[in-house]
Formats: C-alpha cells, structure tokens, sequence
C-alpha cells in the first residue's frame, strides 16, 4: 500500500491506528509510540471532537509547545552549523525556517496537510492550518520521544532531504520591505526611532529601534548596524500584525483619530469684506505650515508683516504705490 492509499484512508476519522502509524512512519521517519499524541496533534478545533471528559478535543496546545521546541531545536542546529556567524544572522536564519509560511510547505510536501481532521470549509479557508499541524506534530513528537527525537526528525527529515540550509541561510528576507508594503497598501504611516547607541565590550556599535506605526509601538530590534536593528524591528512588528488583533485594531483607531483631526478645517475661511488687516495672521490662528518661515524672521525680532515704516501721503503716493510699498514690506528677506 502506498502513502497515497493510506493518506486516502484516513481523510476520516481515525478508524485504524496501524495505518496511522503507517503514514507517520513515511512522514517523520520512524514509528511514533503513543499514537494518542500523534491523532491530537492532527486534529483542528473546527473538527467539533472532545475527549472523555467532555472537553474541546484539537492541536493548539501541542502547536504552542512545538512552536517552543522548534525555535530551540532550529536554533541549536542553526548555531552548531554556522559557527562564526553572529546572533543577528543566527536569528534570521532560524526565523526563516520556522515561519508559518515555511512550516506550511513543508507540511504539504510531506503529505501532512492529508491527515488533518477538520472541517472541510476550514481547510479551504485557514491558510495556518498547514503550518500549525506542523508544530503540533512537533509537539507530539516530542512528548512521545523526547528532545532528541525531535531533532533527528529536523536534521534528517527536513533538513537533509527537504530544505538546504545554507541557501536558506544566505537568501535575504528583507522584514523592512515586508512591513513597508504592508503600510503602503493600508495606508498607514510608519517610521523607525533610535532607542538607544552604545557600544559593546568589544567597541562594536550597537543600535537599538523601534517601529512605530501610526505612532503604535510595534517590534524592537537591536544589531550592530542601524540596518540590522531596523530588520528585527520590521520582523517582530509583522509577527505581532500576524499574531495580534489588537495590535492593528489600535493602528487603524490611531489611523481614524489622524484623519479625522485632518479633516476638520484648522481655521476659518477669511471673509474678504472685513477689515484690511484680515491678511495679517495672527499667533492664535497661525497655521503649522508657517514654522519654518517664521523660523526664518531677521534676527532683530522684527515681523516680515510689520507695515510700520509704511506712510501714507496722499499728495505724494498713489494707490498703486501704496499697494507696492506694503508688497515690498510683507514679503522682504
């Protein structure tokens, strides 16, 4: 029989635990021992199943524990292969190979996705199921065979016959690109700010940033350069957009509460029949587009608008001068 068969077998539910073992045995590599971890970790919350006890019956808790193993696992295997790489590029690395989009095509190649116990409209819908049973079955591989297990399983498994680790490890993943396109396309500001400049033990330099969108405090990053440091900012902001729902319902309240201040008229349109001074603006309706030229007044303290050195003579200035004489005072360096 082949993995194909056994995997058509078992788009039901679980009936027969020796083709369930089976089919683990071709996907992971070896037997599992307690098949009981194995079938949770394969089965999603839209199943509808509970135990004995009457209780939810689904993967999410063995998908956060394998979610913990795998960055522990990936990065002893990251640390011990690439032994004079610094923690930035260490970090980057295991980051790559554990991503959900990753782990989720790992999953289908391996014909894991096949055994998921789900409701059918999920699967067609939840773009994480994959990558999610993925870490479950981390999980269960490690509750059933310990740390070790779990490792032979990512070093041979994946690892030798499914991913290569040094073209992984060399292919940029630009995180500030990522972000920037995400904010782009929602129309939402983003800006990075310098937490901190120091220099380490060695003299090295050493950035820490902040990304803030719409004045949100996303992801924090520090390296030892300003481009590192912005890169782990940009990877923790999209994982916390991946992972948190309040994260970017108060990037859009932020983003609401902006427009809505820059929709409201910041002063009055002028009424062009009241007095003849109306073209003079005052401090309480100065506008903030004006800084930069009051910024540049004449060091005197004097105001460019000052029309004191104005006279009028009738008998000697027409209107026309009058009007070029002021002109000339308004808009003087």
């Amino acid at each position: 029989m082949t993995i194909r068969d056994i995997i058509d077998k078992l788009r039901q539910p679980f009936l027969d635990d020796k083709e369930l073992r089976q089919s683990l045995r071709q996907i992971m590599g070896f037997y599992p021992h307690n098949i009981e971890h194995y079938k949770v970790a394969l089965t999603h919350k839209s199943s509808g199943q509970r135990n004995d006890k009457g209780r939810p019956l689904n993967n999410e808790r063995l998908e956060f524990l394998g979610d913990a193993m795998l960055d522990a696992v990936v990065g002893h295997i990251v640390f011990d292969h690439f032994q004079n790489k610094r923690e930035g590029f260490l970090t980057n690395t295991r980051s790559k190979l554990v991503s959900r989009e990753s782990l989720g095509k790992l999953a289908q190649e391996m014909g894991l996705t096949e055994l998921i116990q789900s409701s059918g409209q999920q699967r067609s819908h939840n773009s994480y199921m994959a990558g999610n049973a993925f870490e479950a079955l981390v999980g269960a591989i490690y509750l059933d065979q310990g740390y070790g297990a779990v490792r032979r399983f990512m070093e041979k498994r994946i690892l030798r016959q499914m991913v290569n680790l040094d073209k992984v490890a060399y292919k940029e993943v630009n995180f500030k690109s990522k972000l920037l396109e995400w904010t782009q396309k929602n129309r939402v500001r983003l800006e990075y700010r310098i937490q901190r400049q120091a220099k380490d033990d060695k003299g090295s330099p050493i950035f820490a940033f902040v990304a803030l969108i719409e004045g949100v405090e996303g992801g924090k990053g520090q390296g030892y350069s300003k481009k590192e440091a912005q890169q782990l900012a940009s990877k923790e902001t999209l994982e916390r957009l991946r992972r948190e729902p309040q994260f970017i319902d108060a990037i859009f309240q932020a983003k609401s509460n902006r427009t809505k201040m820059e929709e409201e008229p910041t002063m009055a349109a002028p009424n062009l029949e009241a007095e003849k001074t109306d073209f003079i603006i005052g401090s309480s309706t100065e506008r903030p587009d004006m800084a930069d030229e009051q910024n540049t007044a004449d060091d005197g303290g004097g105001d460019e608008f000052d029309l004191s050195d104005i006279t009028h003579n009738p008998a000697e200035q027409s209107r026309e001068d009058i009007i070029a004489a002021a002109e000339a005072a308004a808009f003087a360096d």
